[in-house]
């Protein structure tokens, strides 16, 4: 998992680097790579932290 990622906790706020169209998103776990994030206009979505950074919001 890269290291962008291992700081992710549930309850911060993200954004997929590649979907800008699904909005800010708000991590619900970090486990094991595999982060669950509950996008405004996607729903919940399952990333692979290996393969994807996602960047944190700061609001």
């Amino acid at each position: 998992m890269d290291d962008m990622n291992a700081m992710l906790e549930p309850g911060m706020l993200v954004q997929h680097p590649d979907k800008p169209e699904w909005g800010v998103g708000k991590v619900q776990s970090n486990i094991g790579g595999r982060i669950t994030v509950n996008f405004r206009d996607e729903g919940k979505v399952v990333i692979d932290g290996s393969r994807i950074v996602l960047l944190p919001v700061y609001e």
